[in-house]
C-alpha cells in the first residue's frame, strides 16, 4: 500500500504496521483526503459550526473576509491547494471571528492559523496573496516544539524559517526540561524552529546527537543556522527559562560564538602530513605565509584509505619546502566555517596571501605526479624540490605503460 501525506514523502505500509502509520498520521491523512475530494476553502456562517471544527480538528487557518465570493476567496483558496496538512476557513460572520481570535470590528482580510497547542494563535500581517498567505501556513503549522524523528525530518528542515533552537535530553529528563522549553518556544514563533531530541533514543535522537557533537547525558541547548552555512551555538550554563530565552535572542540577533567540533590539538605535529583539527585550523591553514593543500577524509571512508598512501608519498616529496604544507583533517569529528567538503575525500588548496578567498578545489588525478603539476600551477609561491623529485614533470610517458597495481609507485618519481 502507498500512502501519501504531503505528496513529497511516499510511505509503504506493510500489513503489520499499517494500523500504527495511520494512528500517528490520522488528523494529517483525513485533511489530505478531504482536500483531494472535496472544496479546498470551506465557509462557515454559524457560530455552532465555527465551534464543532475548533473542538475535532488540530490545524486550522481560517480567514475573516468581507464577502465569502470574490478576489480575496479565491485568493485564500489558491493558498490553501499548497498545503494538505492544514484545513482552511473562511467567514465573513464577525461572531464566528471572534471565536477564533480575530477582532470583531477589525479590519476584514484578516488570516489566523490556530492548533491544538499551548500558543493557539498566529496572526498573518502580510498581504493577501496567495504565496504570502501560503509562506504564513508553511512558516507556523508546525507545533510550537516538534518532536524530531525521521518521519518529522523532512518537513522540520523543509520549512523556510532555517534558525533551529534545539533541546537535547535523554528521555528519562523529557518531563523536566520540555515544558521549560515549550514556554520559551512562545517567545520565537515565526522567528525560529524550536525542537526536542531525545539523544538516548536509537533511531533519530542518537545519530542526530552525534552529528551535533553531544556527548554524555546531561540536557544541552544549542542553536543552529541550518544546513547553508552551518553554524552552531551552545547555551552555556544551567538550563533556566530565562537562559534559554536570552540564549535565543542573542543568537537571532548574531550575538554568540560558533561552537565547531574539534579533536585534541596533537601534542606533537612533526610528520610529513600535518594533522589539522578544528581548534588548530586558523593557525595551521589559515598561515598567510604557506600554501596549504589540505584532505578532508573520514576514517571510514574507503576512498580515503585509498588515497592515503599516494597522499603520504606527496607530502615526503614536499618535506623541505618551507612554504607548502600537506595537511589533512577528519571531516566527521572537526568543523570550520572554511572547510566545507561535499563529500570525502575532500582536497582543497589554501594559496598564501589569499587565505580570505575561497579555497581552490583540487579537480586532479589522484597520482603523485597529478597533485604535483596541480600544486606546481596554483600554488601561490613558487617552488624548486630536489632534483630526483622533480623528475615528476619527465616521468608521464614511463608512468602510463606501468603497473598501475599500486604495490610500486617508484614510477610516479
Amino acid at each position: 500500500i502507498m500512502v501519501s501525506v504531503d505528496e513529497s514523502d511516499v510511505v509503504e505500509l506493510k500489513a503489520s504496521n499499517i494500523k500504527e502509520f495511520v494512528e500517528k498520521n490520522r488528523d494529517a491523512i483525513v485533511t489530505w483526503v478531504k482536500k483531494k475530494t472535496g472544496p479546498v476553502l470551506h465557509n462557515i456562517t454559524t457560530v455552532e459550526e465555527a465551534e464543532r471544527i475548533l473542538t475535532s480538528e488540530s490545524r486550522i487557518v481560517m480567514g475573516f473576509v468581507e464577502h465569502l465570493a470574490g478576489p480575496d476567496s479565491e485568493e485564500l483558496a489558491a493558498a490553501s491547494k499548497q498545503e494538505d496538512e492544514v484545513s482552511f476557513y473562511q467567514t465573513s460572520n464577525a461572531d464566528v471571528a471572534k471565536l477564533f481570535h480575530i477582532h470583531p470590528q477589525g479590519k476584514r482580510l484578516a488570516l489566523v492559523l490556530l492548533k491544538m497547542e499551548d500558543e493557539k494563535v498566529s496572526h498573518f500581517g502580510g498581504q493577501f496573496t496567495r504565496s504570502e498567505m501560503a509562506e504564513f501556513v508553511y512558516k507556523n503549522k508546525l507545533p510550537l516544539v516538534s518532536y524530531f524523528t525521521r518521519a518529522s525530518a523532512s518537513q522540520i528542515f523543509k520549512n523556510p524559517i532555517n534558525n533551529k533552537v534545539i533541546l537535547f535530553t535523554t528521555l528519562n529528563d523529557t518531563e523536566k526540561f520540555l515544558p521549560m522549553f515549550q514556554e520559551a518556544a512562545k517567545h520565537f514563533m515565526g522567528k525560529a524552529l524550536f525542537l526536542y531530541v531525545p539523544m538516548d533514543e536509537e533511531d533519530a535522537g542518537k545519530p542526530v546527537a552525534e552529528y551535533f557533537g553531544i556527548d554524555g547525558d546531561s540536557p544541552r541547548v544549542i542553536a543552529f543556522t541550518g544546513n547553508e552555512d552551518s553554524r552552531k551555538f551552545f547555551l552555556d550554563g544551567v538550563l533556566t527559562l530565562n537562559n534559554i530565552k536570552t540564549f535565543g535572542e542573542n543568537f537571532l540577533q548574531g550575538n554568540l560564538k560558533p561552537f565547531y567540533k574539534s579533536d585534541p590539538i596533537p601534542e606533537t605535529n612533526d610528520g610529513d602530513v600535518k594533522i589539522v583539527v578544528g581548534n588548530n585550523f586558523d593557525e595551521l591553514v589559515l598561515d598567510e605565509s604557506k600554501d596549504v593543500l589540505l584532505e578532508i577524509y573520514a576514517s571510514w571512508c574507503g576512498y580515503c584509505q585509498a588515497l592515503e598512501p599516494t597522499y603520504n608519498k606527496l607530502a615526503k616529496h614536499f618535506r623541505g619546502i618551507d612554504s607548502l604544507v600537506i595537511a589533512k583533517m577528519d571531516g566527521t569529528t572537526n568543523e570550520h566555517p572554511r572547510a566545507k567538503s561535499n563529500g570525502y575525500p575532500t582536497l582543497l588548496l589554501f594559496p598564501a596571501g589569499n587565505k580570505s578567498f575561497d579555497p581552490i578545489i583540487v579537480d586532479t588525478d589522484r597520482s603523485v605526479k597529478a597533485f604535483y603539476k596541480f600544486l606546481k600551477q596554483y600554488a601561490a609561491i613558487p617552488f624548486k624540490l630536489s632534483e630526483s623529485t622533480e623528475k615528476l614533470e619527465s616521468t608521464q610517458k614511463t608512468e602510463s605503460s606501468q603497473d598501475n597495481s599500486n604495490k610500486d609507485l617508484k614510477g610516479e618519481l
